[in-house]
C-alpha cells in the first residue's frame, strides 16, 4: 500500500474559530473539485475543546500529497490559516492496515 496521510492539529486563536471554519470550507470545495488523489480530507472541531481543530488527510500516494501541496486553494488556506492559528502541529502517517477508500474509479 502506498497510502499517505496526515494529521494535523489547529490550535486557533481566541475567537477565530468562525473565520478559520469559512476558510476551511472553502479550501474543502478546492480539494472536492480538483483533486481525485485526495481520498480523505475531513476536519472537525474536538470534543472539549473549542479552540481546536483536527485534519485527517489521506492521499492515494506521495504524489498526490505533492499535487494537493501545489493547489492555489491549499496555498491560500496554509498562508490565511496563519492569522487564526497560534499553533500548528503535523504529524505524518505511514498507513500500514485499515480500511481505506478504493482509488478505483
Amino acid at each position: 500500500m502506498s497510502h499517505m496521510a496526515l494529521c494535523v492539529r489547529f490550535t486557533l486563536r481566541d475567537g477565530a474559530g468562525d473565520a478559520f471554519d469559512e476558510l476551511v470550507r472553502e479550501a474543502v470545495e478546492g480539494v472536492l473539485a480538483h483533486e481525485p488523489g485526495t481520498l480523505a480530507y475531513a476536519c472537525s472541531e474536538v470534543e472539549g475543546a473549542p479552540n481546536q481543530r483536527l485534519f485527517f488527510e489521506l492521499y492515494a500516494d506521495s504524489a498526490a500529497f505533492e499535487d494537493h501541496r501545489r493547489q492555489p486553494h491549499v496555498r491560500h488556506f496554509l498562508t490565511q490559516s496563519e492569522q487564526y492559528a497560534e499553533k500548528t502541529e503535523i504529524d505524518h502517517l505511514r498507513p500500514y492496515a485499515g480500511k481505506y477508500p478504493s482509488t478505483a474509479g
